[in-house]
């Protein structure tokens, strides 16, 4: 292509109605991912972020990001790259492949009508050849005028001359508008998520617990494996999330967690239960289970302090695992059967615990049921 190519006679689709013209990423996901970590980090600055007006999870990339500031239409498109060798990001590693490298890849994405702008995300650090692009774009260090962008400029043409996107946007235009997002640690991005979820909800005057915090991390970072994992047709609705539908979701969602808190005790699992299409005797059962663990907690006669939290805590780990199969979709089972397998999964920790307390099934299934009653769990897969 040429940097002299007419741009002007042509009609630009915009993101939100071109048809993506590879699907490789939704086919190819297996399970939640450092991917996904990432898009709740950006559902959260949309939270906080009003010109942030759409998310699109695999559509033209591995994120988009649309913004409209000041009337204009931008898109920033986010190649994240997880699984890379052990080793410094370098020009060489960023060019390599020419015309199918991720420098070269992530410019060709410019064929849309909205303004483009770029990021590349990273477990592993960058070299000091690219440390420029890990600075704020238009910021100190960032100036097109300084030695390092020319020098940078001059290397990567040099691997790639003459390359330009369809609208006819150069290398020059993909450095200086391209941020370099380093994260390392998948974990790390969790927890943060997790802090910023309790930061914002407070913010808003929705006091939630660190644990429902969780939580909400958790189904976001659900949503955005489904949106991933969806194809442009028929689901193309189901990949692209505005800001209007998070918000309305987000607000919903915390306050039914701070109804939760002090809701009458066990109305919340009466609900969750009845959305499960369970019988009333199961119902009633499982309420006296939870009245039973509430009276053991009020006087542990059987256990010791630690026992009792480490209990507490597996019973919080697995229904997180089981949650998360669900949500995945690994487990496409209705909600009465969703039930049985956690009742199961308390009693196979029940008869794996050293501890030697008779009446350990009953505590476990009881703290499971408290723990739906506090809206941290729920039988059914929840519909957006």
């Amino acid at each position: 292509m040429s940097d002299e190519a007419s741009t002007g006679e042509i009609e630009w689709p915009s993101i939100d109605d071109h048809h993506p013209h590879e699907e490789g990423g939704p086919a190819a996901r297996a399970g939640l991912s450092y991917q996904d970590e990432i898009v709740v980090d950006i559902f959260l600055d949309m939270i906080e972020d009003a010109t942030i007006q759409k998310v699109h999870c695999e559509t033209h990339d591995d994120i988009l990001i649309k913004r409209v500031q000041d009337g204009e239409e931008f898109v920033e498109y986010v190649q994240v790259k997880s699984n890379e060798p052990d080793t410094l990001w370098s020009v060489a590693s960023l060019c390599a492949k020419g015309a199918d490298s991720v420098c070269a890849k992530s410019l060709t994405r410019d064929q849309h009508k909205e303004t483009a702008r770029f990021r590349i995300v990273t477990l592993r650090d960058v070299n000091s050849e690219l440390r420029l692009l890990t600075y704020p774009c238009y910021g100190t260090g960032r100036e097109t005028t300084c030695a390092d962008f020319g020098a940078l400029s001059v290397s990567v043409k040099e691997r790639l001359p003459d390359f330009t996107s369809a609208k006819g946007s150069g290398i020059e235009y993909w450095l200086e508008h391209c941020l370099w997002d380093v994260r390392h640690d998948q974990d790390t991005i969790r927890s943060k998520n997790v802090l910023r979820i309790l930061k914002i909800a407070i913010s808003q005057k929705f006091f939630i617990l660190p644990e429902q915090a969780e939580v909400v991390e958790s189904e976001l970072r659900s949503w955005a494996y489904d949106a991933g994992r969806a194809f442009w047709i028929p689901d193309r609705a189901k990949k692209i999330i505005s800001r209007a539908a998070l918000l309305a979701w987000w607000n919903d969602r915390l306050q039914e967690l701070v109804d939760g808190s002090s809701d009458v005790s066990g109305a919340k699992l009466r609900e969750k239960m009845d959305d499960a299409s369970l019988s009333d005797d199961q119902i009633r059962m499982a309420l006296e289970l939870r009245r039973d663990y509430a009276q053991m907690m009020r006087t542990p006669r059987y256990m010791s302090e630690n026992d009792v939290q480490a209990m507490q805590r597996r019973v919080k780990s697995e229904l997180a695992t089981l949650r998360a199969g669900q949500m995945a979709g690994e487990l496409s089972v209705d909600g009465a059967t969703f039930h049985s397998l956690c009742l199961q999964k308390m009693d196979a920790i029940s008869q794996n615990s050293s501890n030697s307390v008779d009446d350990r099934s009953a505590f476990l299934k009881g703290c499971m049921y408290d723990i739906a009653d506090r809206c941290l769990h729920r039988f059914t897969r929840q519909e957006r």
